[in-house]
């Protein structure tokens, strides 16, 4: 009960004697092991109940303790109660041990106001049919030689019996004759309730039992009998231990509907009722059962109490409480103080990353992998999943750009298709021209991998496609440096470089650079490929789904290769940028290097310094970027001449006023 209602710091009163002892030694053991604390354990000596009282007051007076638990019978009850009344001290809780639980000793008016709100176990107790009729039909008249009636009736109606002429009694002080007749019911007292009669009820059961165990060992057939070769005890001359073992099979349902049987070791199981001490208009103080306690109910149930119905001390509803220390919030843990009861703690924040959901937590826990303490470190809050995504406007806006800058490259290499016997793309290598508009196409959609969700597939194809293609457009522009570079050199008497003027020359360096690439990504796909990976710590709060490069040097090595290629056709380019002709390509491939390199070295601070979806949009701006930059140095020139300068787009124009 004491933990029902979250009773953990708690004083223990107990009498001298095997009673008391007994029941504070194992209720004291049974508030250890439920984690609760013992504030106090005093004992009421009998011999000098008066002088070990006002120490006894004092303690309580002076404990945080609430809840205050008394093992004692009413005579010593009363002495501390006395002490209590005169130092006034108020607003405990009194725990009743079944022995003054339903006393009438101390339930008057004098103590109503200390002990109102006491709650305690009863002995079980029903209303037995007939028997309040069967008081009220008690007379003297009709029992005279039953000297305990004429006891009770002195006390209930305060008054003696004439006898021989004079008063005789056990009252003193008292002038009142008893007649015999007074009515039973004018009686107010507790002695007089049938319902609160001690072991009245325990006293029916146990004559039930004892007339049912006699009445199987009268119906005993000799043979059939439970002693020795089927031996039946007699009825006349039987033994104790012979009606016990009748005793131990008894089962039955008596006149109020209870069972009433007996366990393997001759027990009947516990039942109790739970009594709240209650003002009426009299002001002498009533028991009203709240609950009760069953041991033959299952376990859950054996404790049943209606808190709604209980009167407390404090004429609140709410149950008061009984604690060392206030208990501790979610999203905080016990730490115990030094040198005090595990009861007695302070409460301390969950550290960083961690919560706690329940009051009174010893330790606090890390969330799941997926999920993050809220701001109250209670619950955990789902993270939120971050990556560039093609619903969020960067993701979008990107991805209409990566379409619109591939069909631009398309509708260019279409043009140049359509163009193709036109001097101006004829003269800058055609075939050449259109490798590299289908590259830097290729390098427009590559980037497309880099947005969405990145799966396995994913990211094991964008990097690859990256530097694939990307290797695939410098390698051309490569070569058409080179052969530009040839092609002036050539025009020049006896020259060697005439040998060099065919396409296998592009195509083989072509070829190779791009091969370089590709089996770099070969071995970086198989020694160490990337995967998709959950990125926890860059971000509190976040779950960053992101490609994990698996070998950084392999990606750097794949980046340093493109660079490398990017730098020697820019040396290339700007060593033959002043070669005559009125359409230079090499000063075109020069600018458009020179704004590849540039993009890409302001890249690599920009990656390294960013994270999550920021760090990829990063990349496919670069991308994008790079590649718009070379297709608008290298062909916007030219397109601008073939729709709208025609006229310059002839042979002549092109062959220039001037030989090298």
């Amino acid at each position: 009960m004491l933990i029902y209602f979250g009773w953990t710091w708690v004083g223990l009163l107990a009498e001298d004697n095997d009673y008391g002892q007994h029941g504070v030694q194992i209720l004291h053991e049974e508030l250890t092991r439920a984690g609760a604390c013992v504030a106090f354990s005093e004992n009421i000596i009998t011999s000098r109940a008066y002088n070990n009282a006002y120490h006894i007051v004092q303690t309580i007076k002076h404990s945080t303790a609430i809840a205050i638990v008394f093992f004692c019978n009413d005579p010593a009850m009363a002495v501390v109660l006395d002490e209590i009344v005169r130092q006034n001290v108020t607003g405990k809780i009194w725990i009743a041990s079944e022995s003054w639980s339903t006393s009438l000793l101390i339930s008057t008016e004098k103590y109503s106001e200390i002990l109102k709100g006491t709650i305690g176990f009863a002995i079980h107790r029903r209303e037995m049919p007939g028997f309040k009729e069967h008081l009220n039909g008690l007379k003297p008249s009709r029992s005279p030689d039953d000297i305990l009636l004429r006891d009770f009736w002195e006390k209930s109606f305060e008054c003696k019996w004439l006898n021989g002429g004079r008063l005789q009694g056990s009252l003193e002080n008292v002038t009142q004759q008893c007649t015999g007749e007074e009515n039973l019911d004018s009686l107010k007292t507790g002695y007089y309730d049938a319902n609160n009669l001690g072991g009245a009820y325990s006293t029916y059961n146990a004559v039930y039992a004892i007339a049912l165990a006699l009445q199987d060992l009268m119906s005993c057939r000799m043979g059939q009998g439970p002693f020795h070769l089927g031996r039946c005890a007699n009825i006349m001359e039987f033994q104790p231990w012979q009606l016990l073992l009748y005793v131990k099979k008894v089962n039955f349902q008596n006149n109020v509907g209870e069972n009433i049987f007996f366990d393997k070791s001759g027990s009947i199981p516990a039942q109790y009722d739970i009594v709240n001490w209650q003002c009426c208009l009299m002001g002498r103080l009533k028991y009203v059962k709240v609950g009760g306690y069953d041991f033959s109910s299952p376990h859950e149930k054996h404790l049943f109490i209606n808190s709604s119905a209980i009167q407390w001390t404090t004429g609140e509803p709410k149950v008061p409480a009984s604690a060392c220390s206030p208990s501790c919030p979610t999203g905080y843990r016990k730490v115990p103080r030094e040198g005090e009861p595990v009861c007695c703690f302070q409460c301390a924040p969950c550290p960083q990353g961690e919560i706690s959901t329940l009051t009174d937590s010893v330790d606090c826990f890390k969330c799941p992998w997926d999920s993050w303490p809220n701001v109250g470190q209670n619950h955990c809050a789902r993270k939120k999943v971050e990556f560039l995504s093609y619903e969020e406007p960067l993701g979008a806006s990107l991805t209409i750009l990566c379409i619109f800058f591939s069909c631009l490259s398309a509708t260019l290499l279409g043009l140049f298709l359509q163009s193709r016997n036109t001097p101006i793309v004829k003269a800058n290598n055609r075939s050449l021209s259109y490798l590299l508009l289908v590259s830097l196409t290729l390098c427009f959609l590559s980037s497309l991998a880099f947005i969405g969700y990145p799966t396995q597939e994913k990211c094991l194809l964008r990097q690859v496609a990256f530097g694939i293609t990307f290797a695939l457009c410098v390698s051309c522009i490569l070569a058409k440096t080179i052969m530009v570079v040839i092609a002036f050199r050539a025009t020049k008497p006896n020259s060697n470089f005439r040998k060099w003027m065919g396409p296998q020359l592009s195509y083989i360096l072509i070829s190779a650079c791009t091969f370089v690439q590709a089996l770099m990504c070969i071995f970086w796909l198989i020694f160490n490929p990337p995967f998709s990976d959950y990125n926890l710590l860059t971000e509190p709060g976040k779950i960053i789904v992101e490609c994990n490069e698996g070998s950084p040097i392999a990606f750097w090595c794949i980046l340093g290769y493109l660079g490398l290629l990017a730098t020697i056709c820019f040396l290339v380019a700007f060593l033959a940028r002043k070669l005559p002709n009125c359409f230079n390509e090499a000063q075109f491939i020069t600018f458009s290097m020179l704004a590849f390199l540039s993009v890409w070295l302001s890249f690599i601070p920009a990656y390294l310094s960013t994270h999550g979806k920021y760090m990829v949009a990063m990349e496919v701006f670069a991308i994008m970027s790079s590649t718009f930059a070379l297709m608008s140095c290298i062909f916007f020139p030219k397109c601008y001449i073939i729709l709208l300068k025609p006229e310059n787009n002839s042979k002549t124009l092109l062959i220039g006023r001037k030989r090298p």
